[in-house]
């Protein structure tokens, strides 16, 4: 099985139209399960994964890169690195005053990735977060040196506002500097507005490729989670059903459940078939922790909604509704 790449932005990167989330690795799912993750992924026609060197830095005992360290692992172990594209990011906290985006930093941060990753190269290479103490030529000038030393092949922002990616795509073009080929945002079919308010004509103007994350709201829009109770069923559970189990989560949940019974699908795979078919969205990113989510993934990256149930999700889901 393959699935039709897509470009990234400007960027010479094609990717999947599903991105797999690195989060896990290390976390919720052990090394032979992270392996047999990785292959299944690649193995079903996807090329695309996302890490972070802080995951998994929140975890009691972890103090970040866990999850870069298992990929890595997988690489040497799989051999796979040339079918894969490879996304991580930098400049969360990983203490000891490693955070932020100054150019001595970003250059010790890729090292350290790198190292990791047992690669010579990365893919992606994403700011984690907006650095307001740093200016923007700075963090674009060193990002494109690692472009230049071969380290990085294209570089993208994450958590940034439309106002300060404009800043950064702007600062690009009058310097002549790398520029931001991909956005990561918060984006799923509860969390709406911010997105696409402002953010998502930005990218489509700029051609900038969309990289969302927490595609299925944490798990919220899988119907894991229906009530207060079903709160205990995993890590996420508690903050999932905090935020989302309201009045609008619900109606969502409803339409899900309603297009999932047209298409004989399920409600993460109606939610993801959403967003891939958005034309602003390169690839969302989801997780799995089996073998059985990863494949509801892939089906989700299979399944062609009709109009009709588009509009009944933008309307069910609509933020003013």
């Amino acid at each position: 099985m393959s699935f039709p790449t897509r470009p990234l932005g400007q960027s010479p990167l094609m990717v999947s139209p599903l991105c797999f989330g690195g989060n896990v690795f290390g976390w919720t799912v052990d090394p032979s399960t992270s392996f047999a993750l990785l292959d299944a992924w690649l193995g079903s026609g996807m090329n695309f994964v996302d890490t972070a060197d802080v995951y998994s830095r929140w975890v009691p005992g972890h103090v970040g890169g866990e999850s870069e360290t298992l990929i890595g692992q997988w690489l040497q172990k799989s051999g796979k690195r040339k079918q894969l594209v490879l996304a991580t990011k930098l400049g969360k906290d990983m203490g000891d005053g490693k955070v932020g985006l100054h150019p001595k930093y970003i250059k010790q941060a890729v090292d350290a990735s790198l190292t990791r990753l047992q690669t010579d190269y990365i893919d992606l290479y994403q700011t984690h977060d907006d650095d307001p103490n740093t200016p923007l030529e700075d963090v674009l000038g060193t990002l494109g040196e690692l472009i230049q030393a071969g380290k990085v092949r294209a570089i993208g922002a994450s958590n940034y506002s439309a106002q300060r990616l404009a800043e950064a795509l702007d600062c690009s073009d009058r310097h002549r500097l790398a520029r931001f080929d991909s956005l990561q945002p918060l984006y799923n079919l509860y969390d709406r507005a911010a997105y696409e308010a402002e953010l998502e004509p930005l990218c489509r103007t700029r051609e900038v490729g969309v990289i969302n994350f927490y595609a299925l709201a944490a798990g919220f829009l899988t119907g894991k989670y229906r009530s207060a109770a079903d709160a205990t069923k995993s890590a996420r559970g508690a903050s999932t059903t905090g935020k989302y189990l309201n009045e609008r989560g619900l109606r969502v949940l409803a339409a899900l459940d309603e297009a999932a019974a047209a298409h004989q699908a399920t409600p993460a795979q109606v939610a993801l078939a959403w967003q891939i078919a958005r034309p602003s969205v390169t690839a969302p990113i989801a997780s799995a922790t089996s073998l059985e989510q990863l494949q509801e993934l892939v089906r989700g990256a299979q399944l062609q909604l009709s109009p009709a149930t588009v509009a009944a999700l933008d309307a069910a889901s609509a933020e003013d509704g």
